[in-house]
């Protein structure tokens, strides 16, 4: 280590240290948890899983994973008004509790409350520790600084997995409980270590938090380009869901079983090793991807990134031995670290003038709208396509089908990234004009599409289907208030 680095390591204050082995710790009973999670609810009974079907499952994580992508939003404002420390206290809590309730209970319903308890404990903890790193560190080392606060993040992903692979050995309990004592531990550093940082001298209201989101949502021009970046992470999210399912049925992992052997390491490759690679590519290579995009334009970046993810994918198509499997996942990782950075950058680009710090607050939309998406999608295809073929012999033709269906729809991402470039980067009122009646459109169609789902859900069969009619209400509620918010914000302008 330089003399330099040296130096920025003893600049941080002991509540940066203190956060950061919060976020290893939270991320690590996050990661180690959701790199089986979807295995655990699909598998039959009889070998200690739950059982539910995979559309069900996708539909389950969808949700979660969205509120964990949601509840950040309120909980910056929260924090600010009650205090860091107070709503650590309240985050640990609430994650200990959903993780340990997860692993003990059976009943879908019950599962479901268990994890929203997580996922709004994660919700509240994630802009805290983000918000602690911003605030102990200056101008001179935030740089640094958010680059440990990263490594962490990847480095619970890396390491809690492989405890999971102990772990479920034992009993697939273990694997939530384990989590659970994870985010119980770090309520020790939060009561005895954990200060406060310096509030800022105006910190936001929850009125304020409210008004500014209206405010982006209104946007149809940055709503567009969130759209159509989600694309990309339509796949990113397949990796907790269609991707760990195939590997369980379809991809025979003997070879990497033996070599494990090989170097007299008795290890078993099963689902979580998705979440090791992708965690453990992006450890190694970052840094040298940073460096050598570091120069580059943010569009082209992202497009190149976005076009390996989509290598990645068709690689899945073609995985016949485990190696190309783990070649895909590998190379949709490097894309993921390729174009994800990128795209901070171009938000600032896109985002008005004046307005460019709020916008960026925002900017973490593209994983609602994945999650949301990507999982429901995923678990709906494979249940549809892939789960009726297990153990056929000619089932590569189905698989490659399957596969390059996603790897179409991260096309249709870049193709669209480029046209939204072109045709609505600058912001004007022309520019906005066009994005809000295509927004609008997009509204409607929900809309459409909500009402027919609720329809069905209600009125179409014996029973009522109530995982579709949460669906359909989700899709009014998304159609109805954009619809609402961009007629608005038309009359204002």
């Amino acid at each position: 280590m330089t003399t330099s680095a040296t130096g920025l390591l003893k600049s941080f204050p002991r509540v940066f240290w203190v956060a950061n082995t919060m976020e290893l710790f939270e991320r690590a009973a996050y990661y180690g948890m959701n790199s089986v999670l979807a295995i655990y609810l699909t598998d039959s009974i009889q070998s200690g899983g739950l059982g539910f079907t995979e559309q069900s499952v996708g539909f389950l994580q969808g949700l979660i994973y969205a509120i964990t992508y949601v509840v950040p939003i309120l909980g910056g404002a929260l924090a600010d008004r009650y205090g860091y420390r107070r709503m650590l206290i309240a985050a640990f809590a609430l994650l200990t509790t959903g993780y340990f309730a997860t692993g003990h209970m059976s009943a879908y319903g019950a599962v479901f409350a268990s994890l929203l308890v997580m996922a709004t404990g994660s919700g509240l903890f994630k802009p805290i520790i983000s918000g602690t790193i911003a605030r102990s560190t200056t101008e001179e080392n935030s740089g640094f600084g958010f680059g440990i606060y990263y490594w962490m993040i990847n480095l619970g992903a890396f390491l809690a997995p492989m405890i999971v692979s102990y772990l479920k050995g034992f009993s697939w309990t273990y694997v939530f409980t384990a989590s659970s004592v994870y985010c119980a531990a770090m309520l020790i550093p939060t009561l005895f270590l954990y200060k406060d940082p310096p509030k800022p001298e105006n910190t936001r209201s929850l009125k304020d938090v409210l008004g500014s989101a209206a405010m982006v949502l209104g946007d149809a021009r940055f709503m567009l380009m969130i759209v159509v970046y989600s694309g990309f992470w339509i796949l990113y999210f397949q990796n907790f869901g269609s991707v760990l399912w195939y590997m369980r049925d379809f991809v025979v992992t003997t070879p990497v079983d033996e070599l494990f052997a090989a170097i007299g390491m008795s290890i078993k490759f099963g689902p979580e090793y998705v979440t090791i690679i992708n965690a453990g590519t992006i450890i190694l290579l970052q840094v040298l991807v940073s460096r050598i995009v570091k120069n580059t334009k943010p569009l082209p970046t992202m497009i190149t990134g976005m076009f390996l993810g989509c290598l990645g994918f068709i690689l899945l198509a073609f995985s016949s031995t485990v190696w190309i499997f783990v070649a895909g996942i590998v190379v949709f990782s490097i894309g993921e670290m390729t174009a994800h950075p990128k795209y901070y950058s171009y938000v600032g680009l896109v985002a008005p003038a004046d307005k460019k710090a709020v916008y960026m607050g925002y900017a973490f939309l593209y994983g609602v709208i994945g999650s949301l998406v990507g999982s429901s999608l995923g678990g709906a295809l494979y249940e549809s396509i892939l789960k009726p073929i297990v153990g056929q012999p000619d089932a590569g033709a189905t698989v490659r089908f399957f596969w390059l269906m996603f790897a179409g729809l991260d096309i249709a991402a870049v193709v669209g990234l480029m046209f939204y470039n072109r045709s609505f980067a600058l912001d004007t009122p022309e520019t906005n004009a066009r994005a809000r009646t295509i927004m609008i459109g997009v509204y409607i169609l929900l809309l459409l599409i909500g009402a027919w789902f609720f329809y069905s859900s209600v009125f179409a069969g014996a029973e009522i289907s109530y995982k579709t009619m949460i669906q359909a209400v989700i899709m009014l509620i998304i159609g109805g208030g954009g619809v609402t918010i961009s007629l608005k914000g038309k009359s204002r302008q």
